[in-house]
C-alpha cells in the first residue's frame, strides 16, 4: 500500500512540474517575457530581495527558532527556490501588473535553476549536496518543458492553444494527487509540525518575504503587488524536485508541503484584498 502511494507521489511530482511548465510556455511569447525586464533597477532589486534577503531571513529564523535538522534544511531550500508559476494568477487577482509578473516569473525561475545548485551547498554546511544532481532534474523537468512550450507557441500557435488546456488540467490534477499522497505518506510529521514550530516559522518567513518584496517594488501600486506576492510565493515545484531527489529526511519535504499549504491559503486571499483596494482607489479617482 505504502509503495503504491510513494509511486503515485513520484509520478505526480513529475506530471505537475512538467505539465505546469509546458502550460506556461504555451501561454507566453518571448516578448511578453522580456518586455517588463527593461527596468534594470527594478530587476536588480527583485533579484536581491529573492536571492539575498529572503534566504537571509530563512537563515535568521532557523537560528532563532529551534527546528529539527530536516525542517531547517527544508526552510533554507524553500527560501532559495523562486519563480513560482502561480505568480501571474496572483497578479491577475490583485489587479496588478500582469506583464511584469510574467517576466519576473520566468527570470526568477531560470535564475533559480542556476542559483540552487551553486548556493544551497554553501548555506547548508555539513550537508552533502551534489550541485549536478540538483541542477539536472530542474533543467530536465522545468527549463526544457518551458522552452518546448515557448517554441510551440511561437511556431504553431493554433496547436499550442489547443494543447495548453490539456497540460493545465494534467498539472492541476497532478497537484491534487501530489498533496493527497504526500499528506498520506507524511501525516504524522505534518501533525507534529503543528507543535514543533514549523508552521509558525514558515508563516513568519512568508510574511517577511512579502514585506521585503513589497518594499522593493517602488511607488507603482501594481508593481509593488507583483514584487511582494512574487517574493512571498516561492517555487514549490523546484522545492519538491530538489527535496524528493536529494534528501532522505522527511522533515525537508514536510516544510515544503507546509509552505505550499500556507502560501496557497494566504496569498490568494491577500491578492484578492489588494485587488479590491485597487478597484476602490480607482473608483475614488474617477
Amino acid at each position: 500500500m505504502t509503495e503504491g502511494i510513494t509511486l503515485a507521489a513520484s509520478i505526480s511530482v513529475v506530471a505537475f512540474v512538467v505539465g505546469s511548465m509546458l502550460s506556461m510556455g504555451l501561454s507566453l511569447t518571448v516578448r511578453q517575457v522580456s518586455e517588463p525586464l527593461r527596468n534594470a533597477k527594478l530587476v536588480v532589486l527583485v533579484l536581491a530581495a529573492n536571492f539575498i534577503l529572503a534566504p537571509a531571513v530563512a537563515m535568521l529564523l532557523r537560528g532563532l527558532i529551534p527546528l529539527g535538522e530536516g525542517h531547517g534544511i527544508g526552510l533554507i531550500l524553500l527560501s532559495t527556490a523562486v519563480g513560482a508559476p502561480f505568480l501571474p494568477k496572483l497578479a491577475q487577482t490583485a489587479k496588478a501588473a500582469i506583464a511584469l509578473s510574467v517576466g519576473l516569473m520566468v527570470l526568477l525561475m531560470v535564475a533559480t535553476v542556476i542559483y540552487i545548485p551553486l548556493v544551497l551547498p554553501l548555506l547548508l554546511p555539513g550537508v552533502t549536496v551534489n550541485p549536478l544532481d540538483i541542477a539536472r532534474p530542474l533543467v530536465v523537468l522545468m527549463l526544457i518543458p518551458l522552452g518546448i512550450g515557448l517554441f510551440i507557441r511561437a511556431r504553431y500557435a493554433d496547436a499550442g492553444a489547443r494543447m495548453r488546456p490539456i497540460f493545465a488540467q494534467i498539472s492541476n490534477a497532478a497537484l491534487v494527487i501530489l498533496f493527497v499522497t504526500m499528506v498520506l505518506l507524511n501525516w504524522r510529521a505534518l501533525v507534529d509540525a503543528l507543535s514543533n514550530g514549523v508552521f509558525v516559522t514558515t508563516a513568519l518567513f512568508i510574511v517577511t518575504s512579502f514585506a521585503i518584496g513589497f518594499l522593493v517594488g517602488g511607488r507603482d501600486t501594481g508593481a509593488r503587488a507583483v514584487t511582494g506576492l512574487g517574493t512571498a510565493q516561492r517555487n514549490i515545484s523546484a522545492s519538491l524536485v530538489v527535496a524528493s531527489q536529494n534528501f532522505a529526511d522527511p522533515g525537508v519535504l514536510v516544510v515544503v508541503l507546509v509552505g505550499g499549504i500556507l502560501m496557497l491559503s494566504s496569498l490568494m486571499p491577500l491578492a484578492a484584498a489588494l485587488g479590491r483596494r485597487y478597484v476602490a482607489v480607482q473608483t475614488q479617482v474617477v
